[in-house]
C-alpha cells in the first residue's frame, strides 16, 4: 500500500500559518462580505500561507447551506491563487461531510478540513470508515483530519491516522489539537504532515517536526503569526521563542472564553468586523475584554 509521502498532493503546500477565519456578521446576524474581504486581505497582507473558510472557527455549525455556498464562492473569488484555500466541511453526519466536501471542491477548493464526528463518538472504526468514506467519495479533495478531542470529546489515535492515510492517497495532513505530543510525536515519525491546531503550542509542536499552524490567533496577528512559524521552519529557533513569547498574551487570552468570542471581540477593536457571534455563542464578559485590549496592546496589534 502507497505511505503517506506518496499521496497525490504537493505536501510542501501544506505548512506554514493557516489562518482558521472568523466568519463576519453584521449586527443584525447576516453575512457581512464587506468584512470578510477585510479581513482576507489583512491575512494576506500578513504572509499566511493559507485560510480555512467555515472551519468551527468560523461557526460552521449555524451556517445555512445557501450561506455556505456563498461564502466559499466569495472567499475564493477575493483570493484568487494568492494563497492556499481550505474549506471546512466536517460534521458528524458522514453524508453531509462528503456533501459538503463535494460542494467546496466544486467551486474550487482543493483541500477540506474534516473534524472527527463531534458529540457521536465513535469507535476507531467508525473513525477510519468515516474519514475514509469521505476521502474515496471525493478523491479530489485534499482531506485535512482535525482532531480536537475537547470540543468533538473523541480522539482519533495515531495508528487510524496512519492506516487511513496508507489507504486513501488525499490524506494530505492532520491538525492535531489533543494537547498529546506524544501523539504529535508518533504523526510526524509516521511521515503524516501535521499542523497545530493549539496555537500556544505551535512552537513545541514544531520543535518535533511539525510543519506549521492552523490558527486562531492570526486572525488579528497574521503578521506575528506567520514570522514565528517560519523562523521555527527554517531552524532559527531562538527567534522564534522570541516572537512566542510576545504572542503569548494574545494565545492566552483568546481562549479564556468559548472560542471565537475573543477572536472576534479583537477584529473588533481593530476595526476589522464586528464582534457579532450567532446563538447559542454569547458576547464575551467585559473583564475578558479587558483582558483582550491589554494582549493587543502588547502584541502591537
Amino acid at each position: 500500500m502507497p505511505g503517506p509521502a506518496e499521496n497525490a498532493y504537493n505536501l510542501r503546500m501544506i505548512k506554514g500559518t493557516i489562518t482558521a477565519l472568523v466568519t463576519p456578521f453584521t449586527e443584525r446576524g447576516d453575512l457581512d462580505l464587506e468584512a470578510t474581504e477585510r479581513l482576507v486581505e489583512s491575512q494576506i497582507a500578513g504572509g499566511v500561507e493559507g485560510l480555512v473558510v467555515l472551519g468551527t472557527t468560523g461557526e460552521s455549525p449555524a451556517i445555512s447551506d445557501g450561506e455556505r455556498k456563498t461564502l466559499l464562492a466569495s472567499v475564493q473569488e477575493m483570493v484568487k491563487d494568492r494563497c492556499l484555500l481550505v474549506a471546512g466541511t466536517g460534521t458528524n453526519n458522514t453524508v453531509k461531510s462528503i456533501s459538503q466536501t463535494r460542494d467546496a471542491l466544486d467551486i474550487g477548493y482543493r483541500f477540506a478540513l474534516v473534524v472527527t464526528p463531534y458529540y457521536n463518538k465513535p469507535t476507531q472504526q467508525g473513525l477510519y470508515e468515516h474519514f475514509s468514506m469521505v476521502a474515496s467519495e471525493v478523491p479530489g479533495a485534499g482531506i485535512i483530519v482535525y482532531n480536537v478531542p475537547g470540543r468533538t470529546g473523541v480522539n482519533i489515535n495515531p495508528d487510524t491516522v496512519i492506516k487511513l492515510a496508507q489507504a486513501q492517497k488525499n490524506i494530505v495532513a492532520v491538525k492535531e489539537a489533543s494537547g498529546n505530543l506524544d501523539q504529535v510525536n508518533a504523526l510526524v515519525r509516521s511521515g503524516i504532515p501535521v499542523l497545530s491546531g493549539d496555537d500556544a503550542l505551535t512552537l513545541p509542536m514544531m520543535s518535533i517536526g511539525a510543519v506549521g499552524v492552523i490558527s486562531v490567533a492570526s486572525n488579528p496577528a497574521p503578521g506575528l503569526m506567520s514570522d514565528m512559524v517560519r523562523a521555527a521552519l527554517d531552524g532559527d529557533f531562538v527567534k522564534a521563542r522570541e516572537l512566542h513569547g510576545k504572542l503569548y498574551p494574545l494565545f492566552r487570552v483568546l481562549f479564556l472564553e468559548t472560542s471565537p468570542g475573543p477572536v472576534k471581540a479583537a477584529l473588533a477593536e481593530m476595526g476589522i468586523c464586528g464582534s457579532t457571534l450567532r446563538p447559542p455563542l454569547a458576547a464575551i464578559s467585559p473583564a475578558t475584554l479587558e483582558e483582550l485590549k491589554k494582549a493587543l496592546k502588547e502584541t502591537g496589534c
